[in-house]
């Protein structure tokens, strides 16, 4: 993966979204548990994008990305278990978890983009 990539960049912005988010249901709503899951979720995802950058093969590239995508799946969950108990409202709902969505599409595309370069470079 190069540097400077859309996951990478996405990834980042979701993060600072979902920092902003904590930041509001702490503060405004006086939410601490989903919150705190959800933070520790959405930033991950970044975080393990951003390892995969510097992966030092296929196997350790793809390992980081399914660990980032394992942590997008779980902040979908708590997004929708903070819509569904009316923490956040319907607009932020759709903004945040449309971009949670987004970015497990395209971390499942690379992922089998990867596989099926890895599977036809050996073959």
């Amino acid at each position: 993966m190069k540097e400077n990539n859309v996951i990478a960049d996405k990834s980042k912005v979701f993060a600072i979204r979902i920092i902003r988010l904590y930041q509001f249901l702490q503060n405004d709503k006086k939410e601490f548990t989903l919150s705190k899951q959800l933070l520790r979720s959405g930033t991950s995802i970044g975080a393990n994008t951003r390892e995969a950058i510097r992966a030092q093969s296929t196997k350790d590239f793809q390992a980081k990305l399914h660990i980032a995508l394992k942590e997008a799946e779980e902040s979908a969950y708590w997004i929708e278990l903070l819509f569904e108990t009316e923490f956040i409202n319907n607009k932020q709902f759709e903004s945040i978890y449309f971009d949670c969505n987004e970015l497990i599409k395209l971390l499942v595309s690379i992922i089998n983009s990867s596989k099926s370069n890895n599977s036809q470079s050996q073959s």
